[in-house]
């Protein structure tokens, strides 16, 4: 656009839009926010807008698109969602009392890691914005984070960005804030692989709010990190911030440590196979009433308990409560009516808190009466930490009730949200406003008898005001000189009268003076109720400790969990341990329950058996029973005696990490490092077929190596599980070292999974078994079969040649009509060539029978082909 082709209204949407360059602006024009230029054309396509002109008679048009004002939020939510900013530009006074432009200017920048609405769908997700400050004199990071909605706020001190990443992983944060260029390049590209928004924010003078926020910190990283946090949220969110509650210190080792491959393995919250809840812990053990008890569990399961006594207490307040079942049926029904109190504090103390919220608090704190009588009528001293904590705002719930209508309208500024009777002067408005109503249709009934016009009305709108509306066909009927023309219509004409503007006029003033009145009321109301913030909040963290304790008892109850006995050594022992997740899909009658045993004399488990038996589920099952154990839950077997654990480490199922670029084997290898690093002997490892991913005689050497550290430099209790049959021999060396299978016996042919752990290791591995219950082709099957018996043949013959010797072998064997053939070189094709020549350089050693299997099928149908 040439420059004087830029109108004024252009020039200032230009000037707001250079300070927001990597948001999009909505900028608000009326009753529409508009977008122009590159956000009108980016933006029209993510949000299915039409895209317009401005000024098309312009030689340069502008490209703009809009979205109404009254569902902007839907629209903000999508782009927020994608990863984008949304800048909100509001008029900050009256078009028609402006003089020249109306004056306009950003009131809210919206992010991922700021979204502060949130839908039903989400109520018991958090949305956590992560901040990093690397302290470059310590080498050390600071690492903090918060929920605005809900006034989280929690701070650390990390060493590494392996731990980074781990929490920011584990908290699924979408935005991170750092400082300027202050993080190294590798945690930076590391950040942004991951999909993470990465956002600049220099630090703001400290002030009242950040020195209360962060006066708990430990060490300058710490408090650095607070300050860069908690500047990017004022520089965003333009509000009092007076729900942000005071910065909680934390450090990874105050609670039992998982890595976020780890949660991941063991579906504590997502599903490997959907990414949604369903089908993982956290969708077992959720029978919470609130939207706060939801996302309290939610963390809880991502950090167990390490410390004793706390996580006694949480089982003693489960046990108690699984005893009194109509104390709990009655706890449960006072908790469903509790509104989301955490983020009803937000939007109070946002400025975004309407009547219908403030019905939902008061309703809310009703409740905190009754769920401390129930409390108080167990009498159990175990339940004395979260009475001192319930303690009823009757002040507020009476405040409310006094001041706001029982069911107020959504907005707060159209009137109609303060009731009756709290405030002397606005009944006055609201009598003169309801006296001129009566006037009106008085006035309405006057004039048709006065006219003999039957439908004759007397009417509002925004534009004329009041008016008299009389049919086109009755305009005959209207006595001379009685009416003043005011606006003609297709069917009727409007009319009014001195009289009718002078009522107009008073009528307009009362109505625009009780709007601003309850307003200014409603705002008193609001601030009295923000000054009660941190108590409220108080109230909220009990009742959602309650929720989450209530629904452990509902669960253990219904699948029958028990109580463990938590013991000072380092000893396992679950007799018929189950998988509760498992269990619940298959159902108690199908479930096959197990023990371990994993006392003084034995460390470490070498689990073998065929694929599919239900070795990974043994070892989760064991991995789970520990963190229910951690959270304060019961646990799913008959008995359990169980230490408490500092760290888990998994290495379970097979997946390139695509985000760096490393294969299966070596994100195998890196996991078995991190436990191998970092694991003690109070630590749970569960290593699952580790050495697969290279060649045979590497993997199994490895994965020897791996099982005699970890036995005699760690000692941590461990679960391994392997079809190195080979290895089975290492419990003649290694005396804390134990082998058990999982059963399975064949009948007619056909393979029978026992699902049961047995002593010992197994007999064989029962590849092809498995295979066939897969489906694959019985000539492949039978190739296949051949194949393992040529390979077993030579194992005890101790043949150890080359992978050509091998060749040579498999060639001498007979061939059916069902197998390759292999003729003289001159009597073959091209193809036929081409497969040996392949033959002859495949590395059997290094293949699985399974891989072998595919190849051999491929061969075979390449030469079938015509």
């Amino acid at each position: 656009m040439a420059k004087s082709e830029v109108t004024p209204m252009m020039e200032q949407y230009q000037k707001i839009k250079d300070q927001y360059p990597d948001a999009f602006l909505f900028y608000r024009l009326g009753d529409f926010y508009e977008m122009f230029n590159d956000d009108a054309i980016k933006g029209s396509q993510i949000l299915e807008l039409t895209l317009t002109n401005r000024n098309k008679s312009s030689k340069n048009p502008v490209p703009m698109c809009g979205v109404p004002h009254k569902s902007v939020q839907n629209y903000i939510d999508i782009l927020v969602d994608q990863g984008y900013k949304v800048a909100i530009c509001e008029q900050m006074e009256d078009p028609k009392l402006a003089k020249g432009m109306v004056k306009r200017e950003v009131i809210q920048l919206v992010t991922p890691g700021t979204q502060f609405q949130t839908g039903s769908e989400n109520a018991k997700e958090n949305n956590y914005l992560t901040a990093l400050y690397y302290n470059s004199d310590e080498g050390t990071y600071g690492f903090a984070y918060a929920d605005l909605s809900t006034g989280e706020l929690k701070v650390a001190n990390l060493t590494s960005i392996d731990e980074i990443i781990n929490e920011v992983v584990s908290l699924s944060s979408k935005e991170t804030v750092v400082l300027g260029d202050n993080l190294p390049v590798k945690a930076t590209e590391t950040l942004t692989k991951l999909g993470i928004l990465i956002s600049k924010q220099e630090l703001l003078p400290a002030n009242s709010s950040t020195s209360y926020l962060s006066q708990d910190a430990e060490g300058d990283s710490a408090r650095q990190v607070l300050s860069l946090l908690i500047s990017y949220i004022e520089t965003t969110q333009k509000r009092s911030l007076d729900h942000l509650k005071r910065a909680v210190m934390y450090e990874p080792s105050d609670f039992l440590e998982m890595d976020h491959n780890s949660q991941y393995n063991l579906e504590l919250v997502r599903n490997i196979r959907t990414g949604k809840k369903q089908g993982t812990l956290l969708w077992l053990l959720d029978q919470t009433k609130t939207a706060m008890g939801g996302r309290t569990l939610k963390q809880w399961l991502e950090r167990p308990l390490v410390n004793r006594g706390k996580i006694e207490q949480r089982q003693n307040i489960v046990g108690v409560l699984v005893e009194h079942f109509f104390e709990r049926n009655q706890l449960q029904d006072e908790l469903i009516k509790v509104y989301d109190l955490e983020r009803l504090s937000g939007r109070v103390a946002f400025g975004s808190v309407n009547g219908r919220d403030m019905i939902q608090l008061k309703t809310s704190l009703m409740q905190v009466p009754k769920v401390r009588y129930i409390l108080e009528q167990i009498a159990d001293k175990n339940f004395d930490d979260l009475l001192r904590e319930l303690v009823p705002l009757d002040n507020i719930v009476d405040l409310i009730d006094r001041a706001i209508a029982d069911e107020p309208p959504i907005s707060v500024t159209d009137g109609g949200v303060i009731k009756d009777g709290y405030d002397e002067q606005l009944d006055k408005y609201r009598d003169a406003t309801n006296n001129a109503q009566r006037w009106l249709a008085e006035l309405e009934a006057k004039e048709r008898e006065v006219t003999g016009i039957n439908n004759l009305k007397v009417g509002f709108n925004h534009v004329f005001g009041y008016y008299i509306e009389v049919t086109k066909t009755n305009l005959a009927k209207i006595p001379e000189n009685r009416y003043q023309r005011k606006q003609t219509l297709a069917n009727s004409e409007r009319f009014s009268t001195p009289e009718l503007k002078e009522k107009e006029a008073m009528i307009l003033e009362a109505q625009e003076q009780s709007k601003n009145l309850e307003y200014k009321l409603f705002v008193e109301v609001r601030d009295q109720i923000k000054a009660a913030i941190k108590d409220i909040q108080r109230l909220a963290d009990a009742i959602a400790t309650t929720d989450v304790l209530q629904s452990f008892a509902a669960v253990s109850e219904e699948y029958r969990f028990i109580k463990p006995q938590l013991i000072d050594g380092h000893e396992v022992k679950i007799v018929d341990g189950r998988h509760p997740v498992v269990e619940k899909v298959l159902g108690h009658q199908q479930y096959v329950p197990n023990d371990v045993d994993l006392n003084e004399d034995t460390n470490v488990l070498l689990i073998t058996g065929p694929n599919m038996s239900g070795k990974s589920t043994y070892m989760r099952q064991l991995a789970l029973a520990v963190i229910m154990n951690q959270v304060g839950c019961f646990v799913p077997a008959k008995s359990a005696e169980m230490p408490i654990f500092d760290k888990i480490f998994t290495r379970i199922g097979a997946a390139d990490d695509l985000i760096s670029g490393q294969s299966t084997f070596m994100v195998e290898m890196k996991e078995a490092d991190d436990a191998i690093e970092n694991a003690t002997p109070n630590s749970l490892i569960l290593f699952d077929e580790i050495g697969r991913g290279t060649a045979t005689y590497d993997g199994m050497a490895l994965a020897q190596a791996i099982i005699e550290y970890v036995h005699n430099n760690i000692g941590a209790k461990t679960l391994f599980s392997t079809h190195y049959h080979e290895l089975t021999a290492l419990d003649q060396s290694l005396k804390q070292l134990k082998n058990v299978h999982v059963g399975a016996t064949e009948s007619n042919g056909e393979l029978v999974f026992l699902h049961k752990i047995q002593m010992g290791p197994a007999d064989k591995s029962y590849g092809i078994h498995v295979a066939k219950l897969a489906g694959l082709p019985k000539s492949l099957l039978g190739r296949a079969s051949t194949i393992l018996d040529n390979l077993q043949e030579d194992n005890e013959n101790e043949v150890h040649g080359s992978a050509n010797a091998m060749v040579e072998n498999i060639e001498r064997e007979p061939q059916s009509e069902e197998q390759i053939s292999l003729f003289p070189l001159d009597q073959i094709d091209e193809k036929q060539a081409d497969v040996i020549s392949q033959l002859k350089k495949l590395d059997l050693m290094s293949r699985t029978p399974m891989e072998i299997m595919n190849q051999v099928y491929k061969w075979q149908q390449k030469i079938k082909k015509d």
